[in-house]
């Protein structure tokens, strides 16, 4: 039955990609019922200076959609993604600020590139090749995202990318040896791409000099109502038959554990509240979702990782990847002590994450997939994040 519905997935993301590929020189143009054309661009401003003095831009990507995405270069930050609901109207789909200022002061990683580790590191400790490296300990204890300065609060080289399917920019960061911990000197580069297919695509790409480990993802908060209201009707399918098991720290026990008769089964598609209250040890450790899923793939090439669906806008996210797995956060921190864009309180669970990974504590468990990288070696990963409506 699972398979089904998978194959089902595959070929409505297959079909709506024929699709836009057809009409790729029309878009609706919001809220008419109309046709117009659009046309891919490139605009690139000031955004402001960096807390050590460093000029930040903004970038903004437009398809032949009407998709708009706004990048800029401190942290690799993705600040918005306007993505059509069932009625062609555009809305901004992520949570966010609206200056750099904000980020600066008070970020949950909202749109961040995240390195040199994403996820935990367990300990703020890990041995390679028997040498023992402390890490910035920035988490109860543990590393998270690559510690206090992670990737996510530096200013990244940048330059336009143009090619004939989209519009993207690439970003490019050198982190030094020792930096937050981390061996080798580690040249890091990200290309986001708005695909013509309306695609979301980020390729990831790292070379290092000495052994050290890996694990860049981005940090997204989607609310496909364009952040009306919370994500719990929103509706996922996890294609992952297991998850990695956590402590009370959230550090990977190195189980893995199948996800049947668990509230964390999202094999059918789920309303992410559905279950997210229920009496169940993992779920009371993260205050709702923050697991890691372990996917079903076979190989290193892309795999369908999830699916939401919004009932409310129509709007579907579809995610295919070729990392090994996915952390789904359902927004557990959020308080509503946070004003984003446009003066909106983002309250508990108003966002969710889909971060494609390897497995966090990786490092410290052998079982797991090697996050090492080697001098010669080429780390490189490739995620998409694919928008439709029904």
């Amino acid at each position: 039955m699972v398979k089904r519905r998978l194959q089902w997935i595959g070929g409505a993301v297959l079909m709506a990609a024929l699709v836009t590929m057809l009409c790729s020189c029309e878009s609706m143009t919001p809220g008419s019922g109309m046709k117009a054309s659009h046309k891919m661009d490139i605009d690139v401003k000031p955004f402001g200076t960096a807390p050590d003095g460093q000029a930040v831009r903004l970038y903004t990507l437009t398809n032949e959609q009407g998709m708009k995405a706004e990048i800029m270069t401190y942290g690799g930050i993705m600040l918005s993604l306007y993505a059509p609901d069932r009625d062609g109207n555009m809305g901004d789909v992520l949570l966010g600020y609206d200056n750099l200022d904000d980020y600066v002061k008070n970020n949950p990683y909202f749109g961040a590139l995240i390195g040199r580790y994403g996820n935990r590191i367990g300990g703020a400790k890990f041995t390679l090749d028997g040498t023992e490296y402390t890490l910035a300990a920035n988490d109860n204890g543990n590393s998270l995202h690559g510690g206090v300065k992670g990737f996510d609060k530096v200013v990244w080289k940048d330059e336009p990318v143009w090619r004939a399917d989209g519009v993207g920019v690439k970003l490019e960061y050198l982190s030094k040896d020792s930096e937050e911990g981390y061996p080798g000197n580690l040249q890091a580069t990200v290309i986001y791409v708005l695909t013509n297919k309306n695609e979301l695509r980020i390729e990831y790409k790292a070379m290092a000099d000495k052994p050290t480990v890996v694990n860049l993802t981005q940090h997204n908060y989607y609310n496909l109502t364009g952040c009306q209201r919370d994500i719990l009707a929103h509706e996922l399918m996890l294609n992952a038959d297991r998850f990695t098991p956590v402590d009370a720290g959230l550090i990977p026990t190195g189980q893995l554990l199948p996800v049947e008769g668990t509230p964390m089964d999202f094999t059918e598609s789920t309303a992410i509240g559905a279950r997210i209250d229920a009496d169940y040890q993992q779920l009371e450790y993260g205050g709702g979702y923050d697991h890691n899923w372990v996917l079903n793939k076979e190989g290193s090439g892309m795999t369908l990782a999830a699916e939401v669906y919004d009932p409310m806008t129509g709007r579907v996210m579809t995610v295919l990847t070729t990392e090994p797995a996915i952390q789904f956060y359902s927004g557990n921190f959020l308080d509503g002590t946070i004003t984003g864009k446009d003066g909106v309180v983002y309250k508990h669970r108003y966002g969710l994450c889909l971060e494609t990974q390897h497995y966090p504590d990786s490092p410290n468990k052998p079982r797991f997939p090697s996050t090492t990288l080697r001098p010669g070696q080429i780390y490189e990963t490739t995620t998409i994040y694919a928008f439709t409506a029904r």
